[in-house]
């Protein structure tokens, strides 16, 4: 074999090897090789080579915030980097970061620090929701539905959540409960309408139209949560209708209606009987003037 021939031997070796490396599918952190980044470095990426997190949970930006961002990001550059995971060769996917990403896309430059992991599809979803929710401060139905997405996606308990995320079990259960409202409710909620107190008020009515009802008086009549529960327990407990049984119930058996009719004749006069159903009653007998009274004190033998 002669030297040359070895030469595009091992040539031939290493570019075998390259190629392997450079493999998407292959590729996954050999820097000293390939020339690419290792897993768990710190480092400067292109950002066209940063796809987006698909399992990013925040949905809405703000676009003056962004911008502000992105000027504070002309001056300083990015103070803190955002994190990613190695796809392939030269190919990296978001975990947690897209404000800062996105305020770097408008503030024209073309690289970002970033942390390098290797993380599967339910270590970036919970990577992602934590950063947001210490960080970036999403929206409750937005940390409803994260929360949501963690416990289906990736079988979890209420308690396993709460051990991951570094919030009380109730916590957990109270923002869960959010995603029962109407969506007319969780809209309001997102859009900043009502806070998490009015929603979690409204959540204690069972009827979603009653529901409706009082979001609408929240908006139009600026109520604050004390008053929403206020009127929540008015609606659950509506006052009892004072419909209290008399005890004189004018229960007047045959025999005593016959004696009165009676005693009508031979006074001339007008009686009236009210009896209750233990016995007890009372006999009204009327006058028209103070004759006529005298006149039944004398039929009566009453001096």
């Amino acid at each position: 074999m002669t030297a040359s021939s070895g030469k595009s031997k091992k040539r031939a070796l290493g570019r075998g090897l390259e190629a392997i490396l450079q493999s998407p599918d292959t590729d996954i952190t050999s820097a000293d090789i390939s020339g690419n980044y290792v897993a768990g470095a710190t480092a400067e990426i292109a950002l066209e080579k940063i796809e987006a997190n698909p399992f990013q949970p925040r949905t809405e930006f703000d676009d003056m915030a962004l911008r502000e961002l992105a000027a504070s990001i002309k001056k300083q550059g990015v103070i803190q980097p955002v994190t990613v995971r190695k796809l392939g060769y030269d190919k990296y996917q978001l975990i947690s970061g897209e404000r800062r990403l996105r305020a770097s896309k408008l503030a024209g430059i073309e690289t970002i620090p970033v942390f390098i992991r290797v993380a599967n599809d339910e270590q970036m979803l919970e990577m992602a929701l934590v950063e947001n929710i210490h960080r970036e401060n999403l929206n409750a139905v937005e940390v409803a539905i994260s929360y949501q997405r963690l416990i289906e996606e990736c079988d979890l308990t209420q308690e396993q959540l709460s051990d991951r995320v570094g919030k009380s079990r109730s916590t957990i259960t109270n923002f869960l409960r959010l995603l029962k409202l109407p969506p007319e409710v969780q809209v309001a909620l997102r859009d900043g309408h009502i806070s998490m107190g009015h929603a979690r008020a409204l959540i204690n009515l069972e009827n979603p139209e009653q529901q409706l009802i009082i979001l609408q008086q929240i908006v139009e009549e600026e109520l604050n949560v004390r008053q929403v529960e206020a009127l929540v327990r008015t609606v659950n407990n509506p006052p009892q209708e004072t419909t209290t049984k008399s005890k004189q119930k004018n229960v007047v058996p045959e025999h005593h209606k016959q004696k009165v009719k009676q005693l009508e004749q031979h006074l001339n006069t007008k009686i009236t009987i009210k009896r209750d159903s233990s016995g007890k009653g009372s006999l009204l007998i009327g006058f028209s003037d103070d004759f006529t009274f005298d006149k039944l004190m004398d039929k009566l033998s009453i001096d």
